[in-house]
């Protein structure tokens, strides 16, 4: 793979600003929450696109086990399956999940869907039948995103205050907790706290956890400040490695992924506009990037490893082909 040659592969033109996007297990569609309080399945090839009807708006896309079923999160507190490739979507099971949103949904290999929102619950549930399993206390603010460490014994959120918390699934029991003190600022002239891990994920081989948001915070209100990507050392707890943009841009890593062969990529958004960024393991600044149309607000990495979808403000899903071929 060559990320230097990573260029705009298919444009997926909506009319409404998108707020999330995430590759069905397949890797035939694109799925993206738009803020016209419905979710878009969008098919690669052809561009043709069919509304789920949300009706609000929404960040967390997720699928069952099988890839039979895609699961949307929403910022009303409620967990919706659909069937991935009905013509006519209508929901086949309800969740009056959360009060209030529901910031991240993830679904670990073993089948086990987990939520999380600003009523400072965790909560697991079982993604073929929509049965809850438990549920988890520990954050003391809106609790972002969740990620499953691969095998699905193990789970991290992150919250508003960059507080990462490790669960054991099985047991419901609080491992260990620490934070990342860079993507977190407290603004003292808007009183007003900005940060949070607005996205995170795991290294395939489970060695990493990557967290990322905004750091160097000048202006709450105005959110200015710089892409991060924190990367911690799993086992230890340890911060690996900060990724940074060396021109500094402006805006927030509002996604990010490991790609298999070991190389970090996240999709900023912002005053600065739109990129893709690419890291080394071991390097503060980023070996590559890739101006965008648009502010780019998620990322997501195809089942092939060989495409980005970002999901923007213009309406627009980029997918993004790193290498040369069309």
């Amino acid at each position: 793979m060559d990320v230097t040659k990573t260029h705009v592969a298919h444009d997926l033109a909506h009319d409404s600003p998108l707020t999330g996007c995430r590759f069905d297990p397949s890797g035939r569609y694109v799925f993206a929450f738009a803020q016209d309080y419905n979710v878009w399945r969008f098919e690669i090839a052809t561009g043709s696109k069919v509304a789920f009807p949300t009706e609000s708006w929404g960040r967390g896309i997720a699928f069952d086990k099988a890839g039979q079923s895609v699961i949307t999160a929403t910022y009303d507190g409620r967990l919706i399956w659909w069937p991935v490739d009905a013509d006519k979507p209508t929901p086949t099971r309800t969740v009056e999940a959360h009060h209030g949103w529901i910031r991240a949904i993830a679904v670990s290999s073993d089948g086990t869907l987990a939520s999380v929102g600003n009523d400072l619950f965790v909560r697991l549930w079982n993604a073929a039948d929509g049965k809850l399993i438990r549920e988890m206390t520990g954050h003391e603010s809106q609790i972002y995103n969740v990620a499953f460490h691969p095998g699905g014994e193990h789970l991290a959120t992150g919250d508003l205050m960059a507080n990462l918390i490790h669960w054991e699934t099985k047991t419901g029991k609080q491992l260990r907790t620490w934070k990342a003190e860079s993507l977190q600022k407290f603004d003292p002239t808007f009183v007003a706290t900005i940060g949070g891990f607005r996205g995170m994920a795991f290294s395939p081989d489970g060695r990493f956890v990557a967290c990322s948001g905004i750091t160097n915070v000048s202006n709450a209100f105005a959110g200015v400040g710089n892409p991060s990507v924190v990367v911690f050392d799993w086992e230890s707890g340890k911060q690996q490695i900060e990724h940074l943009s060396k021109d500094k841009l402006r805006g927030v890593a509002w996604g990010v992924v490991f790609h298999p062969d070991g190389t970090r990529i996240a999709a900023s958004g912002g005053g600065g506009g739109g990129y893709l960024l690419f890291w080394k393991p071991d390097e503060a600044n980023e070996m590559h990037s890739v101006k965008l149309k648009d502010t780019a607000r998620d990322l997501d990495l195809s089942p092939d490893s060989l495409h980005l979808a970002t999901a923007h403000h213009n309406g627009h899903v980029y997918v993004s082909r790193m290498d040369a071929a069309s």
